[in-house]
């Protein structure tokens, strides 16, 4: 019985081949079909995982405070360091007093917020580092011991900050992996002095490279770390930069003073005039997911309370802002894939409809075959055997052209893709699947013939 089921099956290799062309016109809805449903899983694949990433380097159960800076410097929505009037409908008003983002408010939530896990400020100047005559443009952060933690950054080799150089402001830095390329291409940088500013710092520690190519990365609050150089905090205020400390309204009559006691970074300049706010950022981590919207409203409303209700801040949920933007990417990648899969089923419709064509061309082969002592079975064998050979082999063409689209797309549209061996049985299986479907009617047709009208048929 089984040598005669392959019989059948090399009758319909024959009939395929000795009608190649119609029988690549057949399989086109299968191929692009199956080519279209394997790209658009990959993109699918890439942008879940982008998002992934994003959210490891956002950290898990972040909370972001950021200040809001007047560019204008006319102390515009009531956000001002200093108390002051302003007319308002020809009247004048006393403008109510924010001493701004501080290393006060940090301490205030450690010890106050029972849901806080971690916590690190951000203070970040913009210039270059210089070693042994070479100057390279970097971000220079000064962070707490908890930020490594809160962002899950590692170590390639030596140590993160100690509690003393923290709490002491010592001259010492952890860099990224492009600035100890770029600066230490040939020595081992730890240990190793390098100039920011006026300061020289210790390298104590090189972090792990990080390969991530994120597409507006800053606005969903990723740090990318290579050209990043990471110093203690009270390093940036003590050596640095420390707007706490000095006003720019109290010493307005003093510019040249404020010019050169804001001047410590070679190629930059402290806009003080605008930005009064001690603290470029504050990362609050919380236990559990469940707890970020309690934190966030306690938060917002104790700051608000300590900055004399003046709202010159902004806190956002890195974590959540991700994850609605992976839902978005998900439902609109699920419409692709519906998109995609219709043009499998026009596909086997196509193939349907050649095969009905083919039924009525060799009703008189069917009939000889019947008349010959054929069974019905093998009638149906040969048919359906035709269109899953067709199914088939454009699901492997299909399935070759989904690899070179994905890998093209990434190329040339800088999109990510990610091929699955999942994707590619999915998709081979439901071009098989729909050759067995669409192609058992007409088999069933062909198989149902009067063996005698058949070969009457002219």
């Amino acid at each position: 019985m089984i040598s005669r089921y392959f019989h059948d099956i090399e009758i319909a290799i024959e009939s395929l081949l000795s009608n190649k062309l119609k029988s690549i016109l057949t399989a086109l809805g299968i191929i692009f079909g199956t080519a279209a449903v394997i790209s658009m899983l990959a993109i699918g694949n890439g942008a879940q995982q982008e998002i992934l990433e994003q959210i490891k380097m956002v950290g898990v159960n972040n909370i972001v405070i950021t200040p809001t800076v007047d560019l204008t410097g006319n102390g515009e929505n009531g956000e001002s360091s200093e108390e002051g009037t302003e007319e308002e409908n020809g009247a004048k008003t006393k403008k109510k007093f924010s001493p701004g983002l501080t290393m006060d408010d940090l301490e205030a939530i450690r010890n106050i917020v029972p849901s806080v896990k971690r916590i690190t400020p951000e203070i970040i100047a913009n210039s270059f580092v210089v070693q042994n005559g070479r100057r390279v443009p970097s971000k220079v952060i000064g962070v707490g011991n908890d930020y490594f933690d809160v962002y899950n950054i590692n170590l390639e080799k030596g140590l993160f900050f100690s509690d003393y150089q923290v709490e002491n402001g010592i001259p010492v830095c952890v860099i990224g992996a492009n600035i100890a390329a770029k600066i230490f291409s040939n020595t081992d940088p730890v240990n190793q002095y390098l100039k920011f500013g006026h300061v020289w710092l210790k390298v104590i520690g090189v972090l792990e490279k990080s390969n991530v190519k994120l597409s507006a990365a800053d606005n969903a609050g990723v740090n990318l770390v290579n050209d990043n150089v990471y110093i203690p905090v009270q390093t940036m205020l003590l050596r640095y930069k420390n707007r706490a400390l000095v006003n720019s309204k109290s010493l307005s009559g003093s510019s040249g003073f404020m010019s050169g006691f804001f001047f410590s970074f070679s190629g930059s300049q402290e806009t003080s005039s605008s930005n009064y706010h001690q603290l470029d950022k504050i990362i609050v981590q919380v236990e559990e997911t469940e707890q970020l919207t309690m934190t966030t409203e306690i938060l917002s409303r104790m700051l608000l309370r300590r900055h004399m209700q003046v709202k010159d801040y902004e806190i956002t949920v890195p974590e959540l802002l991700l994850k609605q933007q992976q839902r978005t990417k998900d439902i609109f990648n699920i419409v692709l894939g519906a998109i995609a899969s219709i043009s499998l089923i026009v596909g086997g419709i196509g193939i349907m409809n050649i095969m009905f064509a083919t039924v009525m061309e060799r009703i008189k082969e069917i009939g000889i075959r019947l008349a010959l002592g054929a069974k019905k079975e093998d009638i149906v064998a040969q048919f359906l055997s035709e269109a899953i050979l067709i199914s088939v082999s454009g699901g492997i063409i299909g399935v070759i052209m989904g690899v070179v689209f994905s890998k093209l797309i990434m190329k040339f549209a800088g999109i990510l893709t990610i091929i699955s061996p999942g994707s590619i049985i999915v998709a081979f299986g439901v071009s098989v699947a729909i050759g067995v479907i669409f192609g058992l009617s007409p088999a069933k047709r062909a198989a149902e013939k009067d063996p005698i009208e058949s070969l009457r048929h002219e």
